[in-house]
């Protein structure tokens, strides 16, 4: 299994926007079938990001498949509008 971890740091003035870009990352759940599981949060505390995802997927595959669904791509293409810095990493778990 693959532990896919994204955290964001998004530009100052754009709070709605990021609302929108989280809910959704959390609709694409129970619609790309990929996604065995998610978790979608925003940072309650000071910290260096203000966001994170985390989402689990059978294979590198599967996870590559997500990245490249158009359902995906579609909410992405807002956060690269909206974000000063973001980091991933994939585990296997």
């Amino acid at each position: 299994m693959i532990k896919h971890i994204v955290m964001w740091k998004f530009k100052p003035g754009t709070e709605n926007e990021q609302k929108e870009f989280l809910n959704g990352l959390r609709s694409l759940y129970g619609v790309i079938p990929q996604i065995r599981s998610q978790e979608v949060g925003e940072n309650v505390a000071q910290g260096n990001y203000d966001a994170a995802l985390i989402s689990i997927f059978d294979s590198l595959e599967d996870l590559e498949i997500y990245k490249t669904d158009p359902r995906h791509i579609e909410v992405s293409s807002l956060c690269r509008e909206i974000r000063s810095d973001r980091v991933a990493v994939d585990m296997e778990v």
